[in-house]
């Protein structure tokens, strides 16, 4: 038995056009054993060969490594030069024409010269892309492929000065005007993955693209990667942003929330989670006037092994246990994490008996969104002139507060690129850990700038005499007693989540937990006039509800329950007793 002979011929080709020695070597070794006849070689070259990391609304993401199915640097020179394409098309430049001109102008006089591009206000106006990378594996190198071949192409490309968190990618596409964006990063994926995320300016106002975005850029990275890489042209003539540009929101951040009463002999605990956030973090706190943090040391500088943690994700079990540690050898009153791109946030505080608790990302998130409100209706905002927004999956305790305030309230899609789209948007959030405080700077979750309004929060308690546990409270007593949780199964295969999917479909539940299926909704079709998505919906006669979808990055299905009682252990033993019975409902359809 011999290698698959279109899946060498792949490999070999790829071979000839991979600039990269390491992964080169990789291929090399793993072709020569399938052709030898090793099985085992033969089913990984099938894997990395037999189809193609996918770009969409999320861009691309996967395991590193030689292969159309990894992520490596002919797939990002062929996302680059799809995105390129994608730009200089007619209908991309046709959408902007009316602005481009004058955008380029209030750039040259707005920004530093620094800052600029050398080639703003020119006659041709080529599109203007900015470029960012945090701190895993072959970032840097992705980041500047981009640049060299996006230059090569005729567009203006602006590399950011060093690796930085991917909010302060987001933002710089709006404060240079710039037409797009890319990030390179795979945010709390395992150490082996890496990603390319793509945001885009002008009209999008520095939003992640959607579809039909993505489409249109994936059929142009095909046309390129049908040819091969080493014909695209490259330049070294592409611009390093300016300090400016993050100097410019470090101040935009620490404007969240400036410290007041209640900061001072605040003492809490950060942990970077081995990520890019801590030096941009640090800035931003001294600028808005907080105490410096007791760090969690073993995880403030970037590493993209993540040595001290399974998985570098705040949500996963133990990913914090460093950081409650530090807090509780510290007599710390609360402790903030990042993930390692800092665009998610973590909050933990004191318990009973010496414990601690994260708090979830919908308590989190309805804090904020409570904080938000508050500041709207201070304001005289109300109506659809004033939002808040939240992912479907999210707590639905967030209308309560929008319609207590009476502002406007909507139910999105999962992910940010569909929540900062929410006409009127104040504020935003996903349980999953991601928050946008700031949409008038950043289209995008954003962990730094959600970390301040959270000191803010608990320094304002504090000056009280409580903590944010009296907050969470609070909010039960005022809009009601909600209690949410997600149950999470993984797989070593996306295709089992899927077929999941596909069972649940075929024959939707009439009862879950001996209380009946009042509604199923299959989002697929475009419930409720959302766009169509990966999404069961179970609204019981109780009550309750369940979505279930399958996870976007990883080979996980997700089930979000949520319950709403008289009392938060009403609330809390309901969620319990769901729990168990939406675990037996995936298990029987698995």
């Amino acid at each position: 038995m011999t290698a698959h002979p279109t899946h060498a011929a792949a490999a070999r080709a790829w071979l000839a056009q991979d600039p990269d020695a390491e992964t080169r070597a990789e291929l090399e070794a793993l072709l020569a054993r399938a052709e030898a006849g090793d099985p085992a070689a033969d089913a990984e070259l099938a894997d990395r060969f037999g189809t193609r990391l996918a770009f969409g609304t999320a861009g691309l993401r996967g395991r590193l490594g030689a292969g159309s199915n990894r992520m490596n640097r002919v797939l990002v020179a062929q996302a680059a030069a799809g995105l390129a394409a994608f730009l200089r098309a007619p209908a991309a430049t046709a959408t902007a024409a009316a602005t481009t001109r004058d955008q380029v102008i209030s750039r040259a006089q707005d920004v530093s010269a620094a800052d600029r591009p050398d080639s703003a206000g020119s006659p041709d106006l080529a599109p203007a892309v900015v470029i960012g990378y945090d701190g895993r594996r072959n970032s840097g190198v992705f980041a500047r492929d981009s640049a060299e071949v996006l230059a090569g192409a005729g567009l203006r490309a602006i590399l950011l000065p060093r690796m930085l968190p991917t909010p302060l990618l987001a933002f710089a596409v709006r404060y240079l005007r710039a037409d797009a964006g890319i990030m390179v990063t795979a945010s709390h994926n395992p150490p082996d993955d890496n990603g390319y995320k793509v945001y885009l300016g002008g009209a999008d106002e520095g939003a992640q693209i959607v579809s039909p975005t993505d489409a249109a850029i994936a059929a142009e990275i095909a046309r390129v990667a049908a040819g091969d890489i080493r014909d695209l042209p490259r330049s070294d003539a592409y611009e390093i942003a300016h300090e400016g540009v993050v100097a410019a929101y470090v101040e935009a951040t620490a404007a969240v929330g400036p410290a007041g009463p209640g900061a001072a002999g605040l003492r809490w605990a950060y942990t970077a989670m081995h990520g890019v956030g801590a030096e941009t973090f640090a800035e931003v706190v001294a600028s808005a006037g907080y105490p410096a943090w007791i760090p969690v040391t073993a995880q403030l500088e970037p590493d993209p092994a993540f040595p001290t943690v399974a998985f570098p994700n705040p949500e996963e079990p133990g990913a914090m246990d460093l950081a409650l540690e530090t807090a509780r050898d510290a007599g710390a009153e609360l402790v903030i994490a990042h993930d390692p791109d800092a665009d998610r946030l973590a909050v933990a505080i004191p318990h009973t008996n010496g414990t601690w608790r994260r708090l979830s990302g919908n308590e989190v998130g309805l804090l904020l969104g409570w904080r938000a409100a508050r500041a709207a209706h201070a304001a005289g905002a109300h109506g659809p002139e004033a939002s808040l927004a939240s992912s479907l999956v999210s707590s639905p305790a967030l209308r309560a507060v929008a319609e207590h305030y009476r502002l406007a309230y909507h139910a999105t899609l999962t992910g940010f690129k569909w929540i900062s789209r929410a006409p009127g948007l104040v504020y935003g959030f996903e349980e999953a850990l991601g928050y946008l405080v700031n949409p008038e700077t950043v289209r995008d979750k954003d962990g730094l700038s959600a970390a301040v309004a959270i000191l803010d929060l608990a320094s304002r308690a504090r000056a009280e005499g409580r903590d944010l546990g009296d907050l969470v409270r609070e909010f039960g007593d005022t809009f009601g007693h909600f209690a949410s949780v997600q149950v999470s199964l993984r797989f070593d295969d996306v295709r089992v989540a899927a077929g999941i999917m596909a069972s649940l479909r075929a024959d939707p539940p009439r009862r879950v937990d001996d209380t009946a299926v009042a509604r199923f909704d299959d989002l697929l079709d475009g419930v409720d006039g959302l766009p169509p998505g990966d999404v069961l919906r179970l609204e019981l006669a109780d009550g309750s509800r369940i979505l279930v979808r399958p996870s976007g990055t990883e080979p996980k299905l997700k089930a979000y329950l949520d319950a709403r009682a008289d009392s938060a252990g009403a609330a809390a033993a309901r969620l319990e007793s769901l729990g168990a019975a939406t675990r037996a409902l995936l298990s029987a359809a698995s």
